[in-house]
């Protein structure tokens, strides 16, 4: 059996060795850092996850610290934001802390630095001080103010202090290394003046800390074990350690920062800043709409935390950056939905339906199941009468042997109803067909046991009674962008790859009454359509629905249409398809043999699969995605054949992403192992 510990994200890994090297676990306390100058977004949900998460599988504390440290861009809205999204999630902050209840702790301390000639107040340009810089390859040059004397340095932050200079015109900078190799470390900002009210500390402050040097001695006043920060913060690392070297005390713990990947998200954008651009140009309604990445947006769309949660660990903690294809996210929503979402019948684009040999007045109150995937979800009712709605893509007139819907001549079956057969149609004076009148069997009621209601037919189709069918407004949503990675191209802005069509509204789709009880962000099951959820605007005289996601992913289709062109281009310009097929029934032969290998004879089977790969395509593989789970030999060598291709350029699709999932959550530790490699 293989060792626990392999399962391992490489985080958990060094506070393993933390702690087997004897570090006390007692001690262990996180933190989750954001600023409040926005909404979280989908990219903060990583770190969300990674550091409760911690906390919960350690039994250590969880800070919650606000970087409040830029008063002209933070606000009360964003730390309640911020609170409510936490929260939401399911965890919960041991201590609600901020960087400005160490204000004056982290005033005192960089007076020290001035004291002991390790800081200096520089008077340059923010331009100058850039020049002065140097690059990564030559040294910089001193300020000239670097040697000002230290009483006169002491009188002048004082002065800062105290609001006696405009914004821009003096600066507090550590004294360090301006030959460094690491730019961070050549004289560091550590204070700068802003006239602006701080939402917690008012007027009181006229400077204010760097992040850089708020940091990390926040982190050592909280005594924080592990401080976890995105690769960008890398090479700060060392200006991190050099702020703690001025101040810690070695009875105390010292604090650790190691760096994981940025999540990123395929068909988004994930700055704040960029995000806020959205907002303010009225590209979406807010930072809450539904077509945003934000928390706050994906709750309201009808994300669940146990999704958001799922992707995260499905998702994984990287060294190195990448891109998340979004199908990800959207497959683990439908997933969850798929197990907790009520199924109830809606129809989007109605056509009315008669059905002539049944009764005007009568009305029939039928029952359909909750939920198939729990048994104790019981059922609900929905009534039938005559005259239905049926959805107008259902219908055809005149149609083709491919063609299983309702059509003149043909039967189907309502869902939980009767079998109907359509006879004619009535249209207006413009040959637009207004009604389609049916016959229905009265035998063929579902679950009634008759011979009739076991009759199979071709099509199961929704529907809503007229008489009782309530109208609502739809929401349908598309990406946002157009592009997959709309903020990464040199000669366009993202802006350029807005989807005009992110947005459908539909103010004629009509529901059955059971959802006039609907409340704001249950979330339900139309059936054949989608999983959908009450919108926080809605109320019982107007019901408004947001689509989460469909019950299928159809941009997973388009991909492969992409990717199977690319493939076969590919195939051409290599050694053909003789050769393609020859690989893949190597791959299939030695994936029936892996099971029973072991040791050097498992690794040389897995390195001739890597081999064959590379004379097949994408569109060889793909259908042996579905191959049964316990065909594990095989499920693996396909596996490893992704891989391949994967690093030698393959798009990874959601195809793709949901066959490694499959396996990720496998039974077999050899083909769960192999799958979490290329998550």
């Amino acid at each position: 059996m293989k060792d626990a510990t392999e399962s391992l994200n490489f985080i958990e890994h060094i506070i393993e060795e933390d702690l087997a090297n004897g570090f006390p676990k007692e001690k262990l306390c996180f933190r989750f850092p954001p600023e409040p100058n926005g909404y979280l977004h989908i990219g903060h949900a990583a770190s969300i996850c990674l550091n409760f998460g911690l906390g919960e599988k350690y039994g250590a504390p969880v800070n919650l610290r606000f970087d409040d440290t830029n008063p002209a861009k933070e606000e009360q809205e964003y730390v309640d934001a911020i609170k409510r999204d936490i929260s939401w999630l399911g965890f919960k902050w041991a201590n609600e802390c901020y960087s400005s209840d160490y204000f004056q702790q982290l005033y005192e301390w960089a007076v020290l630095l001035i004291q002991q000639g390790k800081a200096y107040v520089d008077q340059q340009s923010s331009e100058q001080i850039a020049e002065q810089k140097g690059t990564p390859t030559s040294p910089g040059t001193p300020s000239p103010f670097r040697d000002r004397p230290i009483a006169e340095s002491l009188d002048l932050f004082e002065r800062m202090k105290n609001g006696e200079f405009a914004p821009g015109t003096y600066l507090l900078r550590a004294k360090i290394d301006m030959a460094s190799p690491n730019m961070h470390m050549r004289d560091p900002i550590l204070y700068r003046i802003i006239h602006a009210h701080h939402h917690r500390t008012g007027n009181k402050w006229n400077i204010y800390p760097m992040y850089d040097w708020a940091h990390g001695e926040s982190d050592y006043l909280e005594q924080v074990s592990h401080s976890l920060c995105t690769l960008e913060f890398k090479a700060h690392r060392e200006l991190y350690d050099w702020h703690l070297d001025q101040i810690v005390d070695s009875s105390k713990l010292r604090p650790k920062q190691r760096e994981f990947a940025r999540r990123n998200l395929s068909f988004t954008v994930m700055s704040k800043r960029k995000l806020l651009e959205l907002v303010q140009k009225g590209v979406v309604s807010g930072w809450d709409d539904p077509r945003m990445p934000t928390i706050s947006g994906l709750r309201r769309r009808g994300y669940t935390p146990e999704s958001i949660r799922k992707f995260s660990e499905l998702a994984g903690i990287s060294k190195r950056d990448n891109v998340t294809d979004v199908s990800l996210l959207e497959y683990c929503v439908r997933e969850d939905l798929n197990q907790t979402a009520t199924r109830v019948m809606a129809v989007l684009n109605p056509i009315k339906v008669v059905i002539q040999n049944f009764p005007e007045d009568r009305i029939e109150h039928l029952h359909l199941e909750n939920n198939p995937e729990n048994e104790a979800s019981g059922t609900h009712e929905v009534p039938f009468s005559r005259e239905l709605y049926i959805e107008k893509e259902d219908f055809k007139e005149e149609a083709d042997k491919n063609f299983f819907r309702l059509t003149i001549g043909h039967e189907v079956r309502l869902k939980s109803a009767y079998i109907i057969k359509a006879e004619a149609v009535v249209k207006d004076s413009s040959g637009t067909i207004l009604e389609v009148h049916c016959s229905y069997d009265p035998d063929s009621r579902s679950g009634s046991g008759t011979e009739a209601s076991q009759r199979k037919v071709k099509s199961t189709l929704h529907w809503v009674s007229v008489a009782h069918a309530i109208q609502a407004e739809v929401r349908e949503y598309d990406r946002l962008f157009l592009d997959e990675s709309p903020d990464t191209h040199e000669t366009k802005t993202y802006m350029e790859f807005i989807n005009p069509n992110s947005l459908k509204v539909n103010k004629t789709a009509y529901v059955e009454p059971f959802l006039s009880k609907a409340k704001p962000n249950e979330s339900y099951q139309f059936q054949r359509l989608g999983y959908f959820t009450l919108d926080q605007d809605a109320s019982s005289e107007k019901l408004i629905f947001n689509k989460t996601v469909g019950l299928k992913d159809t941009w997973a289709k388009q991909s492969a249409a992409k990717l199977s062109t690319q493939s076969t281009v590919q195939k051409t310009q290599t050694q053909g398809t003789q050769v393609g097929k020859s690989g893949l029934n190597e791959i299939q032969y030695l994936g029936k043999k892996l099971t029973n290998l072991s040791g050097e004879k498992l690794e040389a089977a897995l390195h001739d699969i890597r081999n064959h790969a590379e004379q097949v395509t994408f569109e060889e593989l793909e259908p042996l995605f579905s191959t049964a789970s316990k065909k594990v030999g095989t499920r693996l060598a396909v596996l490893v054949a992704v891989g391949t291709l994967l690093s030698k350029g393959l798009t990874k699709n959601a195809a793709i992403q949901n066959f490694i999932n499959s396996c990720a959550t496998d039974e077999s530790a050899l083909l769960s192992e192999e799958a979490k490699k290329l998550l």
